[in-house]
């Protein structure tokens, strides 16, 4: 869960006389059913007008034109916020809440397929499928391993329970608490190195933060014992570079990246000669419409009682 600290709620009065503003990118039929939820028609935001009364905007990003000081409140249609704030000083005073919906089941559920699809060797198979070739590869049990998961949120929580099912011991890696559900253990992000040389898969789901930019490098890919590496956080958490050369080297045994530093990579870019790595386009939890919805109105009555939703952003800490 993220730090509500430093979030803010706006206030009944500017909020009952606040516009609701909607991206022109945001789909008909959520922006019906925020004029359900709220009682009040929903405008197209209009990336060149900054306006002058107090608003509340739904959409992915937010224009220079709209960082002003009459946002009272933004909602992300989309789970990560990282480049939302990078793009512009945050309005001091702001809400921003962001979409998760069932994204912490979607990316669960892409974790236990390649860890499955590990166990069985799918990758190998399909290269013999191309190549004609009839040969048989053991399989490998998932049960009595061990998964490290970085990150001990929503969706790293999602994740260790899903694999748990498997019989796949988990330990989360923390920043802060020592216990959160779904893990069987939970150490701290100085005290990782046991865990990571005894790991059978290793799994980002860290947010990008200045304290994250970087934070899978030589030192920590070295001290893989050859695990395979599944990274559903953040690109800019791995220095690519780094992992090239642990694959190359077998520290690291496979990679599965949802996502890269630069999102879409251009056709010459050195991640698709990557060894033993899949790359899956940043789908690993699409946002789905009716996530949107329920989110914001999980949001709207929170925020109408007094209270921080659950889903706030803390802008300083970025998460």
């Amino acid at each position: 869960m993220p730090s509500r600290t430093h979030a803010h709620v706006p206030a009944p009065g500017p909020l009952a006389r606040a516009r609701l503003l909607a991206a022109p990118t945001v789909d008909a039929s959520v922006v019906r059913e925020l004029e359900r939820i709220t009682g009040r028609p929903v405008h197209r935001a209009s990336s060149g007008t900054t306006p002058r009364e107090p608003f509340v905007h739904v959409g992915a990003t937010l224009p220079d034109a709209l960082r002003c000081g009459s946002l009272l409140w933004f909602h992300s249609v989309n789970a990560g916020t990282d480049a939302l704030l990078a793009a512009g000083p945050w309005p001091s005073g702001a809400l921003l809440t962001r979409t998760v919906g069932r994204m912490g089941e979607r990316i669960a559920q892409y974790v236990l397929a390649w860890v499955l699809a590990d166990c069985q060797s799918v990758p190998e198979f399909a290269a013999q499928h191309a190549r004609a070739e009839w040969r048989r590869i053991p399989s490998e049990l998932a049960a009595g391993r061990t998964a490290l998961i970085y990150g001990t949120g929503r969706i790293g929580s999602a994740v260790a329970a899903l694999l748990r099912g498997c019989g796949i011991r988990t330990v989360g890696v923390a920043r802060g608490t020592r216990t959160a559900a779904g893990f069987d253990r939970v150490v701290g992000a100085g005290e990782d190195a046991g865990p990571l040389a005894s790991a059978r898969w290793v799994v980002s789901t860290l947010p990008l933060t200045t304290g994250t930019d970087g934070f899978f490098g030589p030192d920590r890919f070295a001290g893989m014992n050859g695990a395979t590496f599944i990274n559903v956080g953040r690109g800019r958490t791995v220095d690519m570079r780094a992992l090239e050369a642990a694959l190359r080297s077998g520290a690291v045994g496979r990679a599965v990246l949802d996502v890269l530093p630069e999102e879409p990579p251009s056709p010459g870019d050195p991640c698709w000669r990557l060894p033993r790595t899949v790359i899956t386009s940043h789908s690993a939890g699409i946002t789905a419409d009716e996530d949107i919805v329920t989110d914001f109105a999980a949001c709207w009555d929170a925020v109408a009682e007094g209270r921080v939703p659950d889903t706030a952003v803390d802008v300083g800490r970025g998460y």
